[in-house]
Parts: C-alpha cells; structure tokens; sequence
C-alpha cells in the first residue's frame, strides 16, 4: 500500500471510529428519559448532559479552524461545560451535542493524506494531525463510554445491550473455520 493509499485508509477509519462512538453514544440517550439527562450518579460525578456539554465545547474548540488555529480557543470557557444553567434544556445541549459532531466530521472529510503530518497545536503543545486525531478519538471514546454508563444504570432494567448481552456471548462465538457455532 502506498503512502497516500495509507494516508486515506487512516482518515477513512477514523471517520469510521467517531462515527461509532457517536452512535454508541445516541443509542444509549435515547433509552433514558429527558429528566434522566440531567441525573448525575452522585454529587461528585457529571450528568450525561454536562458530559454532552464538555464534548460539545471541546469539539468547538478543536475542529473549528483545526489546522490553522491552535485547538484550544480563547473563547472556550472549559470549567463553564461542567456546569448546568437555566439555557441548558434537552433540546439546547443535544442542539450542541449534533453541531460539534457536524464540525467535526466537515473537518475530516476536507483532510488529505497529506494532511497527516503536518503540526497543530492544542494548548501550545505540537502535534501530528495524526497525533491530534488519535488525541481527540480516544478523549471522546472515554467520555462516550461514561455516557454508555451512566445511561445504563438510569435506564435500568430497561436497558438494551448495545453490544453483545451479558450471558450471550456464546451467541457470538465463531468457530476456527469462521463459520457461526450451531448452538441449537
């Protein structure tokens, strides 16, 4: 495979990974209820909703301009995302949850391969476009899986795996010639 071949694979799956974590993150909202957004576990942990509101704020801050401006924005007001105010209804943070994903995925479908090695900054801190996607990827992996979690445990016994089902795995298995166990 060719450099630029590689190049475009690379973008290609990652576009792919924060598609995923979009989705894993949406299907586990959409089975809590609208109050159940703004329940924290306990006073020391965030709501799904302050979660949504951190991501949406980092994804302000690092997609906009992303490879001429430094991904931390002066604008951004971080220690403000861990705080809930009387504008942040369901439909305000889910309105901002939807444009940080737009502005993200409009600023990598506009990469090259080329674009891979050429330096950003976030914080001051020189990176790759490379290194920052992975930066970025993995940060909203960790929060998507607190989202996954904290919706889990509001929705309780109502909850429908998003992934294979606890006692199930079997269900799954694949035998060595790659063909499903029969498990009848």
């Amino acid at each position: 495979m060719a450099p630029p071949d590689l190049g475009r694979a690379f973008l290609e799956d990652v576009i792919l990974q924060f598609r995923k974590y979009k989705n894993l993150a949406d299907k586990a909202i959409a089975q809590i209820g609208d109050a159940d957004l703004f329940r924290a576990p306990d006073s020391e942990s965030n709501s799904i909703a302050v979660i949504l509101k951190h991501i949406s704020g980092n994804m302000r801050s690092r997609w906009t301009d992303f490879l001429t401006t430094d991904g931390e924005k002066s604008s951004r007001d971080r220690d403000a995302e861990f705080e809930l105010d009387g504008s942040d209804s369901k439909a305000r943070v889910m309105e901002r949850w939807e444009a940080g994903w737009t502005l993200l995925f409009e600023t990598l479908v506009a990469l090259s391969p080329d674009d891979l090695l050429r330096t950003v900054t976030i914080r001051g801190e020189p990176h790759t476009v490379l290194q920052a996607l992975d930066r970025q990827l993995t940060h909203y992996a960790y929060h998507v899986g607190q989202v996954v979690y904290v919706a889990r445990h509001l929705a309780g016994a109502r909850w429908k795996s998003l992934s294979i089902p606890k006692g199930k795995s079997r269900d799954f298995d694949v035998a060595r010639d790659g063909k499903p166990y029969d498990l009848r």
